[in-house]
């Protein structure tokens, strides 16, 4: 097992590898950066995430279909649409991600930024200074998400949340671009009140793979308490911010296959 000083030695040398604006254009963090307007980056941000699972293409190949149907402008769409705009929305799909799944995600977002100005609002339900803040924000966000009595049971599927043990990498990767500020151009940093050291690491298949032949996962399987041992490995390295880590464990598996 190699020791810990060369285990940092190389997640810093592939992070500033491959935390680079020229990572941007083959991952889904592509779509977000197509906009501007702080509002937009989080929707798409958001929807970027959640549709984040197959191929990299089609991911993203999925999402600027989805956000032409909105006129490449979402946030003004989600608050000014008519019922007559959402029919161009019935034969979206992403693998199990459906129409009636799209639907209830403008729904939500509809009821939610007429009330808020900035989805950071509703990862901010628990006290930010807490213990375990991420792990009670996304429960309640997963709660806050689904109160609506229209909302579907099949789109649980697609928040995951710690109360049933996931990962959650989806919501922490969508966490790492809003929160982390590094100036380096691939996230954005746009949110304030969470910190950068309380990010959970987003536990991937290439990330877990990576991680488990360094030796920073020990657990057999891959779930909640995994991402907060790989986590707390990680912030022995940067304890302000561990979730750099994410570019080089991520870069390493799917760039250099070094888990294979």
């Amino acid at each position: 097992m190699p020791s810990f000083d060369s285990i940092k030695d190389l997640l810093d040398e592939k992070y500033l590898l491959y935390n680079q604006p020229e990572f941007i254009k083959d991952d889904p963090v592509s779509i977000p950066h197509s906009f501007t307007k702080k509002q937009d980056i989080e929707i798409a941000g958001f929807w970027a995430a959640i549709l984040a699972w197959g191929q990299r293409i089609t991911i993203i190949n999925k999402c600027k279909a989805l956000f032409e149907m909105m006129d490449n402008a979402p946030h003004d769409f989600i608050l000014n649409h008519t019922d007559n705009d959402l029919k161009l929305f019935l034969n979206f799909k992403h693998r199990t991600f459906n129409a009636t799944d799209t639907l209830y995600f403008i729904q939500f977002f509809k009821e939610f930024y007429t009330l808020n100005d900035s989805l950071e609002n509703a990862f901010l339900q628990p006290h930010p200074q807490s213990e375990n803040f991420i792990k009670e924000s996304l429960t309640a966000f997963h709660h806050s998400f689904f109160q609506s009595e229209i909302a579907p049971q099949r789109t649980r599927k697609h928040i995951a949340t710690p109360e049933r043990k996931s990962a959650c990498k989806r919501l922490n990767m969508f966490l790492r671009w809003m929160v982390r500020k590094d100036g380096n151009g691939v996230d954005f940093g746009i949110w304030q009140n969470i910190k950068t050291s309380q990010l959970i690491c987003p536990c991937d298949l290439h990330v877990d793979r990576v991680a488990r032949k360094l030796g920073l996962i020990q657990r057999k399987q891959t779930d909640w308490q995994t991402a907060e041992e790989l986590t707390a490995a990680l912030r022995k390295m940067d304890a302000s911010d561990p979730v750099k880590y994410d570019f080089a464990l991520f870069g390493l598996g799917i760039v250099e296959g070094f888990a294979k």
